[in-house]
């Protein structure tokens, strides 16, 4: 009897997990009429569609259904796609930070839908909304295996409505069919969607998909299907015109400004699955500003894209060569020059193009063209700046990818040295993505040429990693030449060759308060050939973390850090300090600790204290960032950031402060204000960005913001400016 039980008890878990992981599909009905989007699933019509129910958890568990279930059903006619969803919950109390479009979906309650309309693995659009009906939309890219393949700045006109009731909330929505790209004749969509319930404090996705994989990877898709095939996939002509006014006053230089500015974009489809975007003196203003970095390394720091002309399909672009070390194409170059002084200025953009999509199946296209005005004062030629780039799929979800990339100076003028007329790149790369998204890698070999320097030139890199759920193990090898240059890339260092690799190691508790015990040991070397192959740099860090059920998280890191300066090397930033000398090596060591509490509260916070060698010093760091939350209308963030460094006489000492509290409020779905302000004595600057926005339409907004900047120690002016801005998004 007993082995009877043992046997049934066998077979029945053999059965769950076989069931766990196993295709999911539904069928999506066709309709001939159009429906009313409200929030509320009244129409007979919803009774006769097919359910993406039986939702499985992912957090706290991945072993399980989930708790909370959630009931999407979905509904097409020739020009729509309709989504009606019903979200089961322990009650009312719905954690909505704000009422702004585009929000992140971790720590507040919403529910996001992905669609690989390609059935490719690679890329998809997500679509999103929470209890108050507050929509997003994001591009996915390279499979969705981590944040950077996460692109939020994606906008496309849909609706969507939702309506709060007793123990669940129902959300509707209605997405043109314009807003995706897709073949002709197309039967199905590979499918996923997830949800955050910060009530029951769960996370759950349609599709089964382990703990070690990213919530939104690509790799776990189950598969939607079209009652009849789809037509052809034709986005609408898209013209997006703004006008700017702008007043402003450099006080450095007692120079005054008032500009008024006309521009905008179009969007054309070409064929099914092709994008051709148009820009004409577009307005990269002072709309949107960069968070200000401590930087006391010896390397330039990577900010992300904001401007929307160079989001969409922008992995195309993008993702060649090693992101950290050599990467070969990075937008924000374009539009940004150095004038006589060695500072960096705006250098106007005339205009330009990118054509980027599907050209099959399996073949993607991507071609950017853009023209920069001269600045001849500043000693800043005309530049054509152009990317070609075919990206082939190959096997279940990996590709292969080559590029060629010319800036190009036009009519170059006498300041301009010979050697700086042109820059050219080209390169292949390999990107591996198992099935399951276990394996993952990566094998480039990338070369420059420059007026006059033909020789040499080379990029290469490799790295593999192998993710289950117990362990993850890493190796990265990058190989950059002296003489490597990419004009439009962001290549940290040259003259190097880098080995790193990483152990993780990870224990999930059945029970107790701890969701996930991780250790990591890192190690990263460095070597220059440029001197004999020597060491220059080396990192090693041991990592462990906790990760609680109820959201908070524990990380310890203890490192031993070897750096070798090739050249000498002021840390601290200050005017007149003494460098550290230049053909020297500083052994030190650091210990750092960091709490998260649980983000779900309307107060949270995470302190991040270090202490340890600097050089030939010490240096102490407290990083804390604080968040208060008013639900639904108010958001206040306080990010601070302190770094004392203790240098042995004759060197310098320093007390470095990063300040930078946030106030945002969206008095409803349509009106925005947000506050932001900067202190950098770092950076001798304290900036101050206002911004009023005002979307009377889909898509199309009215700005009012006030910039201001004063130096620190003065705290005289040092630039002021306001902008009214209008942008209207036209369908055509």
């Amino acid at each position: 009897m007993a082995k009877y039980y043992t046997s049934l008890l066998l077979s029945l878990l053999f059965f769950s997990l076989s069931a766990q992981n196993q295709q999911k599909t539904f069928t999506v009905k066709l309709i001939s009429q159009e429906l009313k989007i409200d929030g509320i699933l009244d129409e007979d019509i919803w009774n006769s569609a097919e359910s993406a129910n039986d939702f499985h958890q992912y957090f706290p568990t991945d072993s399980v259904l989930a708790e909370q279930q959630t009931d999407i059903k979905m509904l097409y006619n020739n020009a729509t796609l309709y989504v009606g969803i019903k979200v089961k919950t322990e009650g009312n109390n719905y954690v909505i930070p704000s009422l702004r479009r585009d929000f992140r979906a971790g720590g507040n309650d919403n529910i996001s839908l992905l669609f690989d309309t390609f059935n490719d693995g690679t890329n998809a659009f997500l679509f999103g909304s929470n209890p108050y009906g507050v929509r997003r939309e994001a591009l996915i890219s390279n499979g969705g295996g981590d944040n950077g393949n996460f692109t939020t700045s994606w906008d496309v006109k849909w609706r969507g409505e939702s309506k709060m009731y007793d123990g669940y909330y129902t959300t509707e929505w209605a997405i043109p069919l314009t807003s995706f790209k897709f073949n002709e004749g197309e039967t199905k969509w590979r499918f996923n969607s997830y949800r955050f319930d910060t009530q029951s404090n769960e996370t759950s996705t349609w599709m089964h998909i382990p703990q070690n994989q990213s919530i939104f990877t690509l790799a776990f898709m189950g598969d939607m299907v079209f009652e009849k095939p789809l037509g052809k996939s034709r986005t609408p002509l898209a013209l997006i015109p703004y006008i700017n006014g702008i007043s402003s006053k450099d006080f450095e230089n007692n120079e005054s400004l008032n500009n008024f500015k006309v521009g905008g974009d179009a969007k054309i489809s070409i064929g099914n699955s092709l994008n051709l975007d148009l820009t004409l003196n577009p307005d990269f203003s002072t709309v949107e500003v960069d968070n200000f970095i401590t930087n006391l390394t010896r390397f330039e720091v990577a900010l992300p894209e904001r401007r929307q002309f160079f989001v969409d399909n922008n992995d195309l672009f993008g993702s060649f060569g090693g992101g950290r070390d050599a990467n070969p194409f990075f937008s924000r170059r374009i539009g940004i020059a150095r004038d006589t002084s060695g500072n960096t200025i705006e250098n106007r953009i005339i205009g330009g193009l990118r054509l980027s999509g599907k050209v099959n199946n399996n073949l993607r296209l991507g071609f950017l063209n853009i023209q920069t005005e001269k600045d001849e004062g500043n000693e800043i030629a005309s530049n054509n700046n152009m990317m070609f780039a075919l990206q082939q799929k190959v096997f279940s979800r990996s590709n292969l990818g080559i590029f060629f990339i010319n800036r190009q100076a036009i009519n170059a003028a006498s300041f301009l040295p010979e050697d700086e007329e042109y820059n050219r790149v080209v390169g292949i790369d390999y990107n591996l993505a198992s099935k399951d998204n276990s394996w993952i890698g990566k094998v480039y070999a990338h070369k420059s040429f420059q007026p006059n320097d033909s020789e040499g030139n080379y990029s290469f890199g490799a790295n593999l990693g192998k993710n289950t759920r117990y362990f993850s193990a890493f190796i990265d090898a990058v190989s950059i030449d002296e003489e490597f240059n990419s004009d439009l890339g962001f290549i940290r260092r040259k003259d190097i060759f880098k080995l790193t690799n990483s152990l993780e190691g990870r224990i999930w508790p059945e029970k107790g308060s701890v969701n996930r015990y991780q250790a990591q040991l890192f190690n990263t070397l460095t070597w220059r050939p440029g001197l004999d192959f020597r060491n220059t740099d080396y990192n090693v860090s041991l990592e462990t973390s906790a990760e609680f059920r109820t959201q908070e998280r524990l990380r310890a890191q203890v490192s031993k850090r070897f750096v070798y300066l090739a050249n000498e090397f002021e840390p601290t930033g200050k005017e007149n300090a003494i460098p550290l000398p230049a053909e020297t090596g500083y052994h030190f060591a650091n210990i750092g600790l960091e709490y998260q509490s649980d983000r779900r509260k309307n107060f949270s916070y995470a302190i991040e204290p270090s202490y340890g060698g600097f050089f030939n010093g010490n240096r102490y760091s407290l990083e804390t960032r604080f968040t208060f939350r008013f639900v639904p209308k108010v958001n206040i963030g306080f990010n601070a950031q302190y770094d004392h460094i203790e240098l042995p006489q004759p060197f310098s000492q320093a007390d470095i402060w990063l300040i930078s509290p946030r106030v945002n409020v969206t008095f409803n779905k349509s009106l925005f204000w947000s506050t932001l302000v900067q202190y950098s004595n770092q950076r001798d600057n304290l900036g101050i960005n206002s911004r009023l926005q005002w979307r009377f339409a889909p898509l199309s907004d009215l700005f009012l913001v006030y910039n201001d900047n004063y130096f620190v120690n003065s705290f005289t002016p040092r630039s002021r400016s306001i902008n009214l801005k209008l942008t209207y998004w036209l369908n055509i």
